[in-house]
This record gives C-alpha cells, structure tokens and sequence, in this order.
C-alpha cells in the first residue's frame, strides 16, 4: 500500500497482539475433538469460512453461535469506540428502505469500511494528519443474498463538514471516523449504519495460508521485482502486496489501484469458498485468525450482534457480490493538488439504488463502474 495509507486517529482499544485479544489458550481443543458428521462437517465447515469473509470484507457471510466461535474468532475483531456518538440524529440520512416489491424480513446494512496499512493504525491511532488509504461503502441487502462494495476514491474533491472541500481522505485526519462518516453521508445521502477498518496488509498474509490466490489482469506491468502479465497471475502474499499497491505505470493511475484492492477481495472471497481449499483444521484456524485479527468495527456492533448478522448472511456467495467505483467525471488540480471530481448526477442514481436496495437489480446501468474480470 501506498506510504500515505491511514496512520493513527484516537480510536480504538489497543493493538491485536494485546492480551485482551490473544487466542484462548484452550483453543486447540477443537482440533481434537471427536469428528463431525459429514452433514454437520460441513455446515461447520461453511460457518467457519464465512464468519471469516465477514471479517475479510465485513461485507461477506456468515455465523454460528458456538462458544469457541464466539470467543476464539469474532472476539479478536478490535472494537472502535464512539463512532457515532456526536452525529447528529436531525440531519442523518433515513435508513435504507427495500422497494415494496421486495419480500425481506431484515433491514438493509450498511458498512463504511476504511482500508488500512497495519493494524495499529485502525485499532489505536495517534496522528493527527492520519490519511484512509482505501473507503469503500459495503451495503448487504435486505434478503441478505446480495452485497454490494463501492469505493470512493481517496482523492475525491468533496465539502467536509465545518472544513470546506478538500480530499475525502482529509476527513479523517480532521475528525476521524466520526467526521468521514458524516462527510460520506451527506456525499451520498446513505445512511451508515457500522463503520469497520480494514488492515489490508494483514488480509494479505492469508494469501499464503490459501495457497496463494489468482487475479486476472488486463495489460502486463512491471512493479518492484513482479511482472504481473496479461491474463491469470497467482500470487502468493509477497507478490499480492506489490500487486495492490501499484498505481504508477497503470492506464487509469489510483483508479486502478482502487479496482485492483477489489479484485484482491474478489479472488480472496472466491477462493475461501473453494471446495478443498483446506485440508485440516488448523489451516482453517490459521486463516480465520489471521482474518479476524486485521479488522476493527464500531463498538455498537457486539459479538453478539455480528454474529446474528452473519448468520443472516449464510447463503451469500462470489456471484452475488458486485464492486462498483462511485461515479467519477474527471481529475483536475486544487491548489496543488491532485484531485477526482465526481459526477454527481450519476452518482445520485447509483445511492438513489442503494437507499431503495436495488442497486444490484440496477447494476448495468453502471457498468462503466463496475468491477471488470480483467482489471488492470
């Protein structure tokens, strides 16, 4: 990731190696209690994986209420105090609201979801011209059988409350999470309802403990000691850190940084669901507390409550989660800045979709936004 990724915000409670957050020590046991049943194996199995990819994106599924997965999994997630104790209630956006053709039993979530250089600076933070590396709005839908992960990039040229425009990364330095969600909302009129910081490099090191993911790529390119060429790259954990990092000598510069940071996700999400990816329960384990150790959420959101909603989120799968950027008219310079202008009247239908929960019913109307299989 880039040098200026997100340092440190007051925040949180303390870095992931502190006791409070270390695996129990009676953890082990799992691996040698008495087999499942194939049926319940592998429900089990599915549970484990997916309580893993919500932590991966805090946009990806699933649950299970068993005491180890309680406290061995979902208890090293950080928690971030405060979040969205000094927003005002009067002038936040209303809760998303599924159209009236949808039968739903929940309502819409929503996530901001700010993507982080090391685990300090999304669970501590002491900096104050701390800097969001990558924003991404996750939204999980009221059927909860779609997800949708937008990101804005870093650079957009946007008002900040009580600070005037400026980059949308510069509303964290100024008012941490808090500000950055406020500034997101009255960008969108999407109304948040969780905020998760995501250490990306520590997501990386699960590369690794899969065997190494594959991302396809549109044009060769040369960055540090990698050549990423045309078509299918594996890579193991060193070579996806350079991979995501790289915007220079790329057609469309942090553009396609942003699309590669998604595809990561993509091929990382689809390769945990693959059949066979592990082969033991302690490859499992490893994975799952690497993944669950790289994220921090809103002290709002118990374990309680994140396991319920992961829960909710079982039947999600790859093919049901799309990756938009959020509409973008041009760059330009502010002073001496580099800056995204977006568009805003593109924009408006896009969060019109995602406050109605239809954007993936909607989602070739944006396709010049979406994903592509073959980033750059």
């Amino acid at each position: 990731m880039s040098g200026d990724g997100m340092n440190e915000h007051e925040q949180g409670q303390g870095p992931a190696n502190s006791a409070e957050h270390a695996v129990p020590e009676d953890a082990a046991a799992v691996d040698d209690a008495p087999a499942a049943p194939p049926r319940k194996r592998s429900r089990l199995r599915r549970v484990l994986i997916s309580l893993g990819v919500l932590a991966l994106v805090l946009a990806l599924a699933v649950g299970g209420g068993a005491w180890f997965l309680v406290h061995r999994y979902a208890s090293n997630v950080d928690r971030v105090s405060d979040v969205f104790d000094s927003l005002d209630e009067t002038s936040r956006p209303a809760e998303a609201s599924p159209t009236a053709t949808e039968a739903v039993s929940a309502d819409p979530i929503t996530f901001l979801l700010v993507g982080s250089d090391t685990r300090a600076d999304i669970a501590s933070g002491e900096l104050p011209d701390a800097r969001s590396d990558a924003i991404m709005i996750a939204r999980f839908s009221a059927d909860r059988e779609h997800a949708q992960i937008i990101s804005i990039p870093r650079d957009s040229w946007v008002d900040i409350p009580g600070y005037g425009n400026n980059k949308i990364n510069a509303a964290y330095a100024y008012g941490g999470p808090t500000l950055l969600i406020q500034t997101v909302e009255n960008l969108t009129g999407v109304r948040i309802d969780h905020y998760a910081a995501i250490d990306f490099d520590g997501l990386i090191d699960v590369t690794d403990a899969l065997g190494g993911v594959d991302v396809y790529v549109a044009e060769t390119t040369t960055w540090g000691a990698y050549t990423f060429t045309a078509g299918i790259n594996h890579l193991d954990g060193d070579a996806a850190r350079w991979y995501v990092g790289q915007r220079y000598d790329l057609p469309g510069g942090d553009f396609d940084r942003v699309k590669r940071q998604q595809n990561y996700l993509r091929s990382m999400f689809t390769k945990l669901f693959s059949k066979g990816v592990f082969t033991s329960p302690t490859e499992l384990n490893s994975v799952l507390t690497t993944v669950t150790s790289s994220i921090a959420v809103d002290d709002s959101l118990s374990t309680a409550d994140m396991l319920t909603m992961a829960y909710s989120l079982k039947g999600l799968t790859p093919d049901t989660v799309d990756f938009f950027t959020a509409p973008v008219l041009g760059t330009g310079t502010e002073g001496s800045a580099s800056v995204v202008y977006l568009d805003t009247t593109t924009g408006a239908r896009m969060w019109g979709y995602l406050n109605t929960d239809s954007l993936s019913q909607n989602a070739d109307e944006f396709s010049d936004e979406a994903l592509s299989d073959t980033p750059n």
